[in-house]
């Protein structure tokens, strides 16, 4: 990373640094933009700058001119309230798609001559990684340039020869760690093409992947809906591997997206603190799954007391980090992973593994993926435990056919043997997918969110586009949404209403709205929206007119549509 502008430079102007809208950039172009981005930040005072941007090329041009700069880029995972209240404390100033109120610095207009390129000391304080984790509790984690070097060089020659000259595509955000190097530094390193949107949209998903050799890069949220109507055969013929990274892949997803996409993906263990640790392929079927890590070959690995600890480059020392997972010696060097060591609670003083109850409730066949989270105790009462499950076929017809009753009974007497009467879960959801957020983590924070006691006014909620100007939101209404509730008994829809009032909600939550209501106009709704159907909520916003336009939108066409006004003061 130290001297990648310097072979950047050393390519041909003409050679190209990846695609955006199907149109190439060159070299020559991508430097200019690393220049412009350079100069803005060289007459900024402060050290400390948060980036945001959806377009990775641009992204990457605003990085490495920041690095030029001297600056120290803090990574964000997402522009919401409280993530840029607590950055502004933090940073010196904003660049990119931030929000009006964090005064970010204008995007540089136009591309400059580039000039010469400095070396830069390894040891630099490259990168603040800002991300709030899966408890919710947010973490600055700082990156030295050796390290973001260490992790690209690692990959390369993991995964250098089979990914070839292959095109880069994603799902997933260059806004964390895993896509910043899988999409961004590790292609601008060894010369591969990066595409600068990512894709949230699987029937826009399957002819990218066709159209070139290429691979893509996501999050076992997006591999578990691989929707299996549509043709993915020019991906198969195309694709030289798959990536994954956030989480283990359930072995079905892995074997499912053998079958469809032609490979079996490489998942990749790690986190924001570690950076890259192990990775794994599962044989694809008939074959026996092997369900054991291997280790980068620069990670060194040891068990404390059954619990994972690493040393490796990627690490800000040379010492051990110990780790929250359990792990089992494999042999040959490699280990399986057993759970987190951190997820054991006290109940009625009483130790409760809820990785043990995890496992116990998948291995009845009645669900396919399950959470077990400590809720926030009432006023002097104690501490219960809350289930959440997305039952299987099988277990669905228990619940469509018996009730919720004959269904939690089913799943306390399986927990009966693997943990004490008073330990057993007090509370119980059944839904048709864990949430996620934009990072494909399901948070603790958004488990509990479900268990509001009067029936949920808001859909679940999965973020896949942020723009400056525009939101595109995955959202699902339950079964249990008040909305519902009597309309119709039959056949029950989700009231247009409500479908004007998330509009304006989440537009509020995502843009500056002026406060006061004014209009509405081309208010349309085409097609009905039923319980459980995942639909698109498009948001588009338009400052200048104070309007916000929105579409419902699945595979059965768009729902509703229509364009709401606001403006500063009441009439």
């Amino acid at each position: 990373m130290s001297d990648l502008l310097h072979a950047l430079a050393a390519r041909a102007p003409a050679h190209p640094v990846g695609l955006r809208g199907g149109a190439a950039v060159d070299t020559a172009a991508f430097l200019a933009r690393v220049a412009a981005w350079r100069a803005l930040l060289d007459a900024q005072r402060g050290r400390h700058y948060a980036l945001y941007l959806d377009d990775s090329i641009e992204f990457g041009a605003a990085l490495l001119g920041a690095w030029q700069a001297g600056k120290t880029v803090w990574l964000s995972a997402d522009t919401l309230d409280a993530t840029c209240a607590t950055l502004r404390g933090q940073v010196d100033g904003f660049l990119g798609a931030f929000p009006a109120q964090c005064e970010p610095l204008p995007v540089p207009a136009e591309g400059v001559a580039g000039g010469t390129w400095r070396a830069l000391d390894p040891q630099a304080d490259a990168l603040v990684v800002f991300t709030s984790g899966s408890t919710g509790a947010a973490q600055a984690i700082p990156k030295k340039l050796r390290q973001l070097t260490s992790e690209v060089g690692t990959l390369e020659a993991l995964f250098g020869a089979r990914v070839g000259d292959a095109h880069v595509i994603a799902t997933v955000s260059h806004q964390h760690i895993y896509g910043l190097l899988f999409k961004v530094l590790w292609p601008l390193a060894t010369g591969r093409i990066i595409h600068a949107a990512s894709i949230a949209f699987h029937e826009a998903l399957a002819p990218a992947l066709a159209a070139q050799p290429c691979v893509l890069v996501a999050s076992p949220a997006h591999l578990k809906r691989l929707p299996d109507h549509l043709d993915w055969s020019g991906a198969r013929a195309q694709l030289a591997a798959v990536f994954s990274s956030g989480g283990p892949l359930p072995a079905d997803t892995a074997q499912a997206c053998g079958a469809l996409l032609g490979r079996v993906p490489v998942e990749v263990f790690g986190s924001s603190e570690t950076g890259g640790i192990a990775w794994r392929q599962r044989e694809q079927l008939p074959a026996v799954g092997d369900e054991a890590w291997t280790p980068f070959p620069t990670v060194a690995w040891r068990l404390d007391d059954g619990v994972l600890a690493v040393r490796s480059p990627h690490l800000p020392d040379d010492a051990w980090m110990p780790l929250a997972d359990r792990a089992l010696d494999a042999g040959a060097g490699r280990f399986l992973l057993l759970g987190r060591g951190d997820r054991l609670v006290k109940i009625e003083e009483k130790r409760i593994s809820l990785d043990a109850m995890e496992a116990a409730l998948l291995a009845t066949g009645l669900v396919a993926e399950a959470r077990v989270v400590l809720c926030d105790p009432e006023p002097g009462q104690r501490q219960v435990l809350a289930a959440f499950a997305v039952p299987t076929a099988t277990g669905r017809a228990l619940l469509d056919g018996a009730g919720k009753l004959a269904l939690n009974g089913r799943l306390r007497g399986a927990l009966a043997g693997v943990v004490d009467a008073v330990a057993l879960p007090r509370r119980w959801r059944y839904v048709d997918g864990l949430p996620v957020n934009a990072q494909g983590k399901t948070t603790v924070a958004a488990l509990l969110a479900l268990l509001e006691t009067a029936p949920p006014r808001f859909p679940q909620v999965t973020p896949l586009e942020r723009e400056e100007r525009r939101v595109l939101l995955e959202i699902v209404a339950p079964a249990s949404l008040a909305y519902f509730d009597g309309h119709f008994t039959v056949a029950p829809i989700l009231p247009g209403v409500a479908q004007v009032e998330w509009a304006i909600h989440y537009g509020r939550t995502h843009f500056a709205l002026p406060p006061q209501f004014r209009a509405m106009h081309a208010l349309k709704f085409q097609h009905v929206i039923q319980p459980d159907l995942p639909v698109e909520l498009e948001l588009l916003h338009d400052p200048a007119k104070g309007q916000l336009t929105f579409a419902y939108r699945s595979p059965a066409g768009q729902h509703a549509s229509g364009r709401i006004l606001f403006h500063a003061e009441a009439p």
